[in-house]
């Protein structure tokens, strides 16, 4: 019998394949022997949603967080377990609330990353709101979105503020395109972006705690196809710069379960998508790929509760933002000290020792899991629940390739 048991919640939505992925992880894993002297064993279990009273005590120490971003009840519960319980949470509902795509795009540019021009604009269409009618009626400005979007640039992206999944990106080339977008937009608040011409990568990176996995994305490829395995698409200095990224983003708003999306041209690296509260981690998208990332949230979640990591609700920003605004650094000098302070946030060095030390076996349980039967069953079912029947066949030929072929890198 272990000394200490811990809880570890799933907040779910519409998806089952790594939530039974992350399940049988978790109980292959068995005791951990850990630094305190004691014994400790984890166990996962899937959140309900129901009343709750804000006194009460839960069971969780961790929860990770796959819907609340969309849907306010779970998200309240989220923030009272966090603000009265010290819960440790994959991610933060408070700055994903407050400060989404738009805010990340504001802090990383006074940071000095090479975001590419964005302008907000107002609604196409007023909210139904009296109020804000009034409001509108009042104060809103007119203006001319031709000459905006010329600040911009053609070609370029609208794209919503706060939005996910691609819903309602459109590449503008001209201003027929623009005004059709736009007019299509109604009341969704969008940005117009500049678009990265002529880039030689798209690198879409996963990060989980100090962990991070920069791959090749092929966005007009279907998702089955768009994550090329490729370990050499990417120069040694441009790697480290997004992973350097990626992890400055996660640490800077406690987004420790994440993803950033970077176009590389030449020698730049141009951030445009970083603000994921549920990043891909379908089996059916990252295939390769998919082991190393239920790994890594095994390892992380693990380290989480074992060590009494607490949760850091605050953000220190003024740490970030003295070296952004320092004319004296140059972007390398700014980069490293970005890097430091993530890791320091992440204990980048005590996670790599107590990985050595305690999870030591994730490996190879996580070996042993791919090659067995009851992960081939899991793909079976995964594809004959997204895919056509005709389709099985070769999907189920496709992925179990890509598996096969991680199998054999071990």
């Amino acid at each position: 019998m272990a000394d200490v048991e811990h809880t570890i919640g799933l907040l779910l939505g519409t998806e089952d394949d790594w939530p039974r992925a992350f399940e049988a992880l978790v109980r292959r894993l068995g005791t951990i022997n850990g630094p305190d002297g004691k014994t400790h064993r984890v166990s996962s279990e899937r959140v309900t949603i129901e009343p709750f009273n804000l006194r009460y005590k839960p069971r969780h120490e961790l929860v990770i967080d796959r819907l609340a971003y969309w849907y306010y009840h779970p998200r309240e519960w989220l923030k009272k377990i966090a603000l009265m319980d010290d819960v440790y949470l994959l991610n933060s509902p408070f700055t994903f609330q407050s400060m989404e795509k738009h805010a990340a795009y504001c802090a990383m540019m006074r940071l000095g990353l090479k975001v590419p021009e964005t302008v907000l604009v107002p609604y196409k269409n007023p909210l139904d709101n009296s109020r804000y009618a009034y409001t509108a009626a009042r104060y809103n400005q007119a203006f001319d979105l031709d000459a905006t979007a010329a600040q911009v640039g053609y070609p370029m992206f609208m794209k919503p503020y706060d939005g996910g999944a691609w819903v309602g990106v459109s590449k503008i080339r001209d201003p027929q395109e623009l005004h059709a977008a736009y007019d299509a937009s109604g009341e969704r608040l969008m940005h117009l972006q500049a678009s990265v011409e002529n880039y030689d990568v798209f690198a879409r990176s996963l990060t989980i705690g100090p962990e991070t996995m920069v791959m090749k994305f092929r966005p007009e490829q279907p998702m089955h196809a768009r994550y090329e395995v490729d370990h050499n698409f990417l120069g040694a200095e441009q790697g480290d710069e997004v992973v350097t990224i990626s992890r400055l983003v996660n640490a800077f708003f406690r987004w420790e379960f994440n993803s950033c999306e970077s176009l590389v041209r030449g020698d730049d690296v141009h951030p445009i998508d970083y603000a994921n509260a549920c990043p891909d981690v379908a089996l059916t998208s990252l295939h390769y790929y998919f082991p190393w990332a239920m790994s890594a949230l095994l390892r992380w979640s693990v380290f989480c509760v074992v060590t009494g990591r607490k949760p850091r609700l605050d953000t220190d920003t003024s740490a970030y933002f003295a070296i952004g605004d320092d004319p004296s650094l140059s972007y390398a000098e700014k980069l490293a000290g970005y890097r430091k302070l993530a890791d320091d946030y992440f204990e980048a060095d005590r996670y790599a020792d107590f990985c050595d030390r305690y999870l030591g076996n994730v490996d190879e349980i996580v070996y042993d899991w791919v090659t067995s039967e009851e992960f081939r069953s899991l793909l079976r079912e995964t594809v004959r629940a997204m895919y056509p029947v005709h389709e099985h066949e070769k999907f189920l030929a496709h992925f179990g390739g890509l598996l096969d072929a991680w199998v054999r890198d071990r």
